[in-house]
Formats: C-alpha cells, sequence, structure tokens
C-alpha cells in the first residue's frame, strides 16, 4: 500500500498517448480542420471495449478488464463468477486500460504484459447506442456496488463445520462503519483526459472518492448499560438478586432435564420387552478412541487416524452430552493437526473479534454456574481493599485486563469507604489485537471503567498498553512509589511463551519485570494444568482429562439446550483445546503449568509468599458450599487457595511480594 501511492505520477505509456492526442485533436477543433483518426487509437479502444464474434457477456469467451499500471496486490480474485441471468457479477473495481487473460481459456485472448492480440480480427469499435453499450452499463453498475461489500479473504476456514462459527450480533452493540481511503490508480475518460472519474459515470458531480473507499465495519460494545450493571455488579443489590435468581432458574432446568431422561428411559425399557429388539445402539468408549486416535496422528498414520476420526465423528455431537461434545471439541483438534491447518484455523479465530456484549452473558452464566471466577474476584479485591483501606492513592497493574469485568465491583466497593475513596489509578496490559487498531479492545475497556468510575465518584485515571508483556519498558508503567501499588496477574500466565520455545523465555522476563516493579502486593492466579508437555500424546491426554473436568461441570450445572453453555464451550474451551492439540512451537499459547511449577518459578524469581488471609479462605468455602453445587471442590494447599471440580484442582491462587 505504502509502494502504491506514487503511482499516479508514473503514468503508464498508454495513457500519456491518450493524453497527447486528446491535445492535438482540440488543436485541430480550434483550426476548423478533422482530427485524423489514429490507429494505434482505434486498437487501444478496440481492445478496451473488444469482445470477440460470436462472446457475449455470459460466454466463457468474455474478457476480463484490469490494469497493466497496478500493483500485484489488486489480482487476488481473478475469477469470472456468472450470475444465472448470464451477466458478469464480480468485478473487483479494477481500473479499465488493457485486458488481461481470463481464466475461462478462448482463442481471443489479449496478453497484458506485451500487449499481443492472439486474434485482432476479433476486436472492434463498439457502438454506444448497442444494446451491448447497456448491458456494459449493467455490469459497471454492479461492479460499483461490489466495492462497498468485504472483498474476499484467500484463507477459507470453515469456522461452522467446526462449531465455531460468529456469534450473531447481541442487543447493546452499536455497529460503526469505518471508511478506508485508498489510493486510486489514474483511470481515463472516453475523450483521453486523466482523472478519477469511471469510464462511463455521466455524473461528474458525484464524490470522486467514492470509488476508492472500503467497508470495514467495527462493532464498539455500549459502554455502560442496565445489563452490564447487572451483570459486573452482582455483588450487591438488584445484581445480586439476578446472579441467585439465575441460579435456581439453572437448578430448576437441570431437574426438569434430569426428570424426562429418567421418563424417557422408563418407558424406552418398560414395555418394549415383549418385544425382540432389533436395532443395538453401539456403546464405544470415546476416551479410549480419541487416544488411540491421537497416537496415530503423532505417527503420522494418516489411514488409520482417519477411521479413528470417522468413528468418533459417529458418536460425538457439538449438542450431545457432556462426552459427546468434549469429543467433539477434541476431533476438531485432532482433524486440524492432521490436516496441517491449525496455525491458520487459530489465527482465524483470533481475528475474530468479541464484543463485551457478546462476551457479557456469557460470562454472567458461567458466574451462576461456576465459582471459579467469582471467588477469585472476591478474593483479589478484598486483598487489594485491606492493603489499601489507609492509602489515598491506589494503582494497580493488571496484566491480562482483557475487558476489565474484574474492576467495577472494586470501583463500588471503595466508594463506600470511611473518608471518601482513594485516587485509583489502573494500568491495563493485554496483547495487541489483529489489525490496524492493535489497542482497540483495552481501551474500551478503559473508557468503561472510566464510566463506572463517574458514577461512583471515584478519582480514577487509566493507562492502555498492548503489546508483548515480555517486552514492556519500566517507565512505561509510570509508577509512583508513593501509590500503594498492586499487580493483579491472573490466570493468563499460561499464554506466555515457556523454556520449551526460547531459553530466555518470557515467563521468566515476565515475572522479572514484575520484581522489577516492586509492588506491595503481587496476586497470582493461575489455570492448573499439566498439558505443556512437548511429546504430543502425553499433552493430549493431560488436556483430555483437563478439559472432560470442564465440561462434565457444564453438563452437571447447566441444561443442554443453553445457548451460552455452548458459548463457552466452543468460544472458550473450545479455542484453548484445539490451540493445545493442533499447534507446536510459538504458535501453541495455550501453556499451562501445575501451581506447584508456578512455585518454583516464583521463588527463581526473587518473591516470599505471603499466606492467605483466614477469614477470606473462611468466607470463600462458605459462599462456595452455600450457593454452588455441592461436587466444586475448594481447599489450601502450601499457601495456594484451590478450586476444582469432584477433585480435580482446576484453578489455583496465591499472594506474593518481592523478597
Amino acid at each position: 500500500m505504502l509502494m502504491e501511492e506514487d503511482m499516479e505520477d508514473k503514468t503508464c505509456m498508454l495513457q500519456e498517448s491518450l493524453e497527447l492526442q486528446a491535445a492535438e485533436k482540440s488543436f485541430y477543433e480550434v483550426l476548423g480542420k478533422k482530427y485524423p483518426p489514429s490507429p494505434e487509437l482505434h486498437q487501444d479502444y478496440a481492445i478496451q471495449y473488444g469482445e470477440s464474434p460470436g462472446d457475449s457477456f455470459s460466454g466463457t469467451g468474455s474478457n476480463y478488464i484490469t490494469s497493466t499500471c497496478n500493483s500485484g496486490g489488486y489480482f487476488g480474485d481473478n475469477t469470472l463468477i456468472q450470475s444465472p441471468d448470464g451477466y458478469l457479477s464480480q468485478l473487483k473495481g479494477l481500473p479499465a486500460y488493457s485486458i488481461s487473460q481470463s481464466r475461462y481459456g478462448s482463442s481471443t485472448r489479449v496478453s497484458s504484459l506485451d500487449g499481443q492480440v492472439d486474434s485482432p480480427s476479433s476486436f472492434h469499435m463498439p457502438d454506444l447506442n448497442t444494446e451491448s453499450q447497456s448491458v456494459w452499463q449493467f455490469k459497471k453498475g454492479v461492479e460499483e456496488a461490489s466495492r462497498f461489500l468485504p472483498g474476499e479473504t484467500k484463507l477459507v476456514v470453515n469456522l461452522e463445520a467446526n462449531g465455531l462459527s460468529a456469534q450473531a450480533p447481541k442487543v447493546g452493540t452499536n455497529g460503526e462503519v469505518v471508511k478506508v481511503e485508498k489510493k486510486d490508480e489514474g483511470e481515463y475518460s472516453p475523450s483521453g483526459s486523466r482523472g478519477r472519474k469511471n469510464l462511463y459515470r455521466e455524473d461528474d458531480d458525484v464524490e470522486e472518492s467514492r470509488s476508492s473507499k472500503q467497508a470495514a465495519v467495527s462493532t464498539e460494545s455500549t459502554l455502560r448499560s442496565e445489563l452490564f450493571d447487572t451483570v459486573l455488579l452482582s455483588s450487591t443489590g438488584e445484581g445480586l438478586e439476578r446472579l441467585e435468581s439465575l441460579r435456581e432458574a439453572l437448578q430448576n432446568g437441570m431437574s426438569k432435564s434430569v426428570a424426562q431422561n429418567g421418563q424417557s428411559k422408563g418407558s424406552n425399557g418398560g414395555k418394549g420387552r415383549g418385544k425382540k429388539q432389533t436395532g443395538k445402539k453401539e456403546v464405544v468408549d470415546l476416551r479410549t478412541l480419541l487416544i488411540s486416535c491421537a497416537q496415530a496422528v503423532a505417527a503420522d498414520d494418516h489411514r488409520s487416524a482417519n477411521e479413528l476420526l470417522k468413528k468418533v465423528r459417529q458418536h460425538s455431537s457439538p449438542f450431545g452430552d457432556g462426552t459427546q461434545r468434549l469429543a467433539h471439541c477434541l476431533a476438531d483438534g485432532l482433524e486440524a493437526r492432521l490436516a496441517g491447518t491449525g496455525s491458520q484455523i487459530c489465527k482465524a479465530l483470533v481475528s475474530k473479534r468479541t464484543s463485551a456484549a457478546d462476551f457479557l452473558k456469557a460470562y454472567h452464566l458461567y458466574l451462576a454456574a461456576s465459582p471459579f471466577k467469582k471467588i477469585s474476584n472476591f478474593v483479589s479485591n478484598k486483598t487489594i481493599m485491606n492493603l489499601a483501606q489507609n492509602a489515598t492513592r491506589v494503582h494497580v497493574i493488571d496484566f491480562g485486563i482483557l475487558y476489565g469485568f474484574q474492576w467495577p465491583t472494586l470501583i463500588q466497593r471503595i466508594s463506600w469507604r470511611d473518608g471518601g475513596p482513594p485516587r485509583l489509578r489502573i494500568t491495563g496490559i493485554e496483547f495487541p489485537q489483529p489489525g490496524f487498531r492493535p489497542a482497540e479492545r483495552v481501551e474500551e475497556t478503559g473508557r468503561r471503567l472510566a464510566a463506572y468510575a463517574e458514577k461512583f465518584n471515584v478519582p480514577f485515571e487509566y493507562n492502555a498498553i498492548a503489546k508483548n508483556w515480555d517486552t514492556i519498558k519500566l517507565e512505561e508503567l509510570k509508577i509512583d512509589r508513593d501509590e500503594v501499588l498492586v499487580v493483579n496477574f491472573l490466570y493468563r500466565g499460561k499464554n506466555l511463551l515457556d523454556e520449551s520455545v526460547a531459553v530466555d523465555s518470557p515467563r521468566n522476563r515476565v515475572l522479572d519485570l514484575i520484581r522489577r516493579i516492586n509492588p506491595d502486593l503481587f496476586i497470582h492466579g493461575i489455570v492448573n494444568g499439566a498439558f505443556n508437555a512437548p511429546f504430543f500424546v502425553t499433552r493430549f491426554r493431560e488436556a483430555m482429562f483437563h478439559f472432560s473436568s470442564l465440561f462434565d461441570m457444564l453438563e452437571t450445572v447447566v441444561p443442554r439446550e443453553d445457548r451460552e453453555r455452548m458459548l463457552i464451550e466452543t468460544e472458550i474451551f473450545g479455542r484453548e483445546a484445539l490451540n493445545v492439540i493442533a499447534c507446536e512451537g510459538w504458535e501453541r499459547v495455550e501453556r499451562p503449568e501445575t501451581y506447584k511449577q508456578w512455585q518454583v518459578r516464583n521463588l527463581r524469581a526473587g518473591f516470599v509468599q505471603l499466606p492467605l488471609d483466614r477469614g477470606l479462605v473462611k468466607r470463600a468455602g462458605e459462599k462456595v458450599r452455600s450457593g454452588y453445587h455441592k461436587d466444586f471442590v475448594i481447599d489450601e494447599d502450601s499457601r495456594w487457595l484451590l478450586q476444582g471440580w469432584k477433585g480435580r484442582t482446576v484453578y489455583a491462587l496465591s499472594t506474593w511480594k518481592p523478597a
């Protein structure tokens, strides 16, 4: 794109010739003489509008008009796509000054490189009043309209087949269209003058830059709404009532589904015993099938892997029970790894931006169904408030702030403090997003938090940083030693590369940065997993055990038909599983470790572990036992607060300070 800005100054020789002839013609008209027709001009115009004898716009011999002065970036899709009516339905707004070869073979072709014509006799000067001219004008209208549609990408990933399709826009989002200016190549009119007007555009007063604009859609979430307040301020008041009612609705829904399943089993097994059962349902062990398939994939045995994948597909479904949904999710990863498309699919998923409003309902369901996030936020926020109960200025540096859903509750609670709230400053750190606006999401988070600070009259300042965390400089954090300084690092350390990729790993460099920040408190939460092994089969087996706990938790607590449950399974757990299974090297960004491994890392980085507040641990346990399913586990080990499901630890949290 940068190289194309001066293309207008480097005019093609054909265009310069036409401009010269136009100037000569004007002098002939002043002298009252007739301008002699130029054979070269006649041939150029014949080529420009030419058509072979017998060819129509619906035939395969039609020529595709392109620009010889254009860069290669405009030739992404030069296939003619024909509509049922026979017209050319796809022309990507290319300037029309010569002919390039069409993919549809014909004896009447023109080379755009050397200017040679295979059959010159097939080209002639068109009659502008003929029916062909009206068809050409219709085609140009289609071309103009197509410029305002999103262009096709070369990478085609079937996300819908894998259950990973984009969510439809929900209430609470505002659509914003951003116009992207592109430097146009010099087109010329039938009179031969150089300009930006389209060839057959009669209305010269139409905005010239219109043809050079392309639509780029950006959806930005509403900063605050009733839904946001209900979900993010769920610790007291109406938000707490809504959360408890949702939790009660989930319990009632599960009771009804269990009763219906029991009745269906009874009806199937009661009266039908007298008849001979002709169709027996095959029972398979999906876990054994998946592990066998992973071994075949690791051995590069495509035949065995495809046969096992076919069996898994027959007995799995994204709409079945928890085991079937997990098998479907893991089969997607195995299939992508076998085809070698894992990194492409992961890049496409990263590029697909999910707005905060789209994510909000799923987050609300997760808060109601599982204590994991709610307890983590409660312990973290309460620890910060206890530390800063007499402070006048508080600075929180949040690594992995994402949408910032943790902080509205803290802003609300510190506004109730006796003597007035302190001045709160939050530094939100996030990985850059792909595209032209890498800091868009983290900046939107800051605007949302500022809106909540204004609502609760809390002095507030926000600093957004969107870059790779291991490249952040200490000066960018704007540290003031007169502030109470807290580093919040919850559940995103798994996305940092470890020593298997680089000896001086980003994981250790970020811990070293936190050590140099020298915070008064370092709150560290981790995803407890052992699926970071370099050997694929071992990693797959551990990932299967980890995600089976999460899918089983949702199967036990949330009805199967719940839409937000499916979003959590596909958009969150499904993406993570796909990355773990289908990607390798620096492209594999899901690299969790156990809390004991992280404890060694933190001690080696120069931190001292602090004991957990006994009162907080007791209150957290009471919240879990009184409001959630009995199979949720909360425990303490080696000064880590552990949370899990049916005895398997899923999350762990601890507090530290520099030695």
